[in-house]
């Protein structure tokens, strides 16, 4: 298949912009067994889960990664962290109106962090900054980094809106969206139906964002994501796909970690590592049962897994009656469920 076979006309007034007043509150868009669509409400996706099945969200917290600067030549910069590689040390995306130096010196939060450009690495820049607790510095000075398609700046309630309720390990530059969705309440009541719940963590980068620029996908590289499954949770799968429950993966970066550590004997296993899995259809799923997710950009490797998973006219489908039922789109927007993956 071709990147623009993945292609759909989106108005702009349908990509969210603001999160939801209450997290569960989103639309959700239900693709049912047996072909149909069902426009459905969030807080309604326990009916949709049974018991014995196995939710698995992503726990990556997302850092406050964007800072604004200068140059020591005194021309603006802004960064985004894409990767912490020790207290000191990350790589980021840098914007500026001539690439610095190596050697130069960047200057953030009103002169309060420094941070020395060593080089380059592809399309990432290596800074040293003047810390010993980046992670820290990036919580004091740095912004949340929404999307670009979010077109205002970040504000106070971002801080909390973009980051789920069960984050827990800092790392990410973007939140696994289809998690946003969930609050205390629906939690228990998804705890009640006796459905159990488990994570992995996948840090997602910045080049979530980047577009597909080849029109053959083969010729496509993804850019890599340090994901970490748990031997609990490996253990955990096999005990569900046991007893005949699904396991439901809340995002598509939840399949990717959980196909990612496939392994030759097609069980889920503990992996801690990167990952560039790229699925596209014709991708066998071994992992994962279910789907929940938010709707994702045209000709996005998103949309291409999610195609893979859900059956390509059938996605594109549904991408269709979204569009005309005015669903909200993107990272604050609404969802949609796949309860089983196309034959």
């Amino acid at each position: 298949m071709r990147r623009t076979d993945f292609n759909y006309e989106l108005p702009a007034a349908l990509i969210a912009q603001q999160p939801a007043a209450q997290r569960s509150a989103s639309r959700l868009l239900c693709l049912e067994p047996g072909g149909g669509l069902r426009d459905r409400r969030f807080d309604e996706l326990p009916e949709l889960l049974r018991a014995g099945d196995l939710l698995v969200f992503n726990d990556a917290r997302v850092l406050p990664a964007r800072l604004h600067g200068f140059k020591d030549t005194g021309g603006r910069v802004e960064i985004l962290v894409e990767r912490l590689q020790d207290a000191q040390h990350a790589l980021v995306q840098l914007r500026a109106s001539k690439p610095p130096r190596t050697g130069s010196q960047l200057l953030f939060a009103r002169g309060e962090l420094a941070a020395e450009v060593l080089g380059r690495e592809g399309e990432f820049y290596r800074l040293r900054f003047a810390t010993d607790d980046l992670q820290a510095a990036l919580e004091a000075h740095g912004e949340v980094p929404l999307p670009p398609y979010i077109q205002r700046a970040a504000q106070g309630e971002d801080r909390e809106r973009y980051q789920t309720v069960f984050a827990r390990v800092p790392g990410a530059v973007a939140a696994p969206t289809a998690g946003l969705h969930f609050d205390a309440p629906l939690l228990a009541a998804i705890a009640a139906r006796g459905v159990e719940t488990g994570c992995v963590t996948l840090h997602v980068g910045a080049g979530t964002f980047q577009p597909v620029r080849v029109d053959d996908l083969a010729a496509h590289r993804m850019h890599a994501e340090r994901l970490s499954v748990s031997e609990e949770l490996a253990r955990r799968i096999a005990a569900t796909r046991s007893r005949g429950g699904r396991v439901v993966a809340v995002g598509t970066t939840v399949v990717r970690a959980l196909e990612s550590a496939v392994s030759s004997d097609g069980a889920v296993c503990a992996f801690d590592g990167e990952t560039r899995l790229f699925v596209t259809p014709g991708f066998e799923f071994r992992a994962v049962d279910a789907l929940l997710t938010n709707f994702h950009l045209p000709e996005s490797t998103l949309l291409m897994l999610v195609c893979a998973f859900g059956g390509y006219e059938r996605v594109m489908a549904a991408y269709r009656h979204a569009v005309e039922s005015r669903y909200r789109f993107f990272s604050y927007g609404d969802a949609m469920f796949l309860p089983q993956r196309s034959e």
